[in-house]
């Protein structure tokens, strides 16, 4: 049974208090994902660099940081990103001509990088690029906002990535966001995923432990 990891999207947390809402599902996530939107790459603004910084200084947070680029373009982001501590960060196919360089940017620094697709954007895009990613995350809906509805056509590209990385012996993990829930965690990890990133479903429920749990168990049906 492979491991599959939670990682709840701030982006639906409460932005008044973050803080509050991480301590809600404390036990229950492996991880803390986090949207960075520039206004340009796609149309909304979210969270930056300060908020990174102020979840790794503060002493009660320790759970790994995946930091999500929707910038354009990327490299002109990076390097305020790579001095905070971030565990992951990964940036979008579409927003530069030169992944490959962004990259390899990220992993010297000791950060493990990773690349995004959009829904649109064919999964064997990425495929020149898979000896050096520690991470593709697939879009299952078009970025930029939360609580959009699950494009179910996605689950084919996360098939793809997972029987590449297995005949080829890669590595890297298989995310996937947008519009993830109870009705189609099953099918995400079924497909290859191995990190589930839940906004909505998570802290727009009354007990987001509760939420996380119930996801969980859903997921270890699957290995049943």
């Amino acid at each position: 049974m492979r491991k599959v990891i939670l990682a709840p999207s701030l982006l639906s947390a409460n932005p008044l208090d973050i803080a509050g809402d991480i301590e809600k599902i404390k036990g229950q996530c492996d991880w803390l994902h986090i949207d960075v939107m520039d206004g340009h790459f796609v149309p909304n603004l979210a969270y930056g660099p300060n908020l990174v910084a102020a979840l790794r200084s503060d002493e009660n947070i320790s759970l790994p940081i995946d930091v999500h680029l929707m910038v354009e373009p990327p490299e002109c982001f990076i390097d305020l990103f790579l001095p905070l501590g971030v565990d992951y960060l990964t940036i979008q196919i579409e927003a530069t001509p030169h992944s490959h360089r962004v990259l390899q940017r990220i992993r010297d620094s000791g950060v493990k990088c990773g690349i995004a697709l959009n829904p649109g954007t064919p999964v064997e895009c990425v495929a020149p690029l898979l000896p050096f990613l520690d991470m593709v995350l697939v879009m299952s809906v078009n970025p930029g906002f939360g609580g959009q509805k699950f494009i179910p056509q996605v689950l084919e590209k996360a098939g793809w990535l997972y029987r590449e990385r297995a005949v080829k012996n890669f590595n890297f993990l298989i995310e996937m966001d947008g519009g993830l829930g109870l009705e189609n965690v099953q099918a995400a990890v079924r497909y290859g995923c191995d990190v589930i990133v839940a906004g909505n479903a998570v802290f727009g429920h009354s007990d987001p432990a509760f939420a996380l749990k119930t996801m969980r168990d859903k997921i270890m049906e699957v290995f049943q």
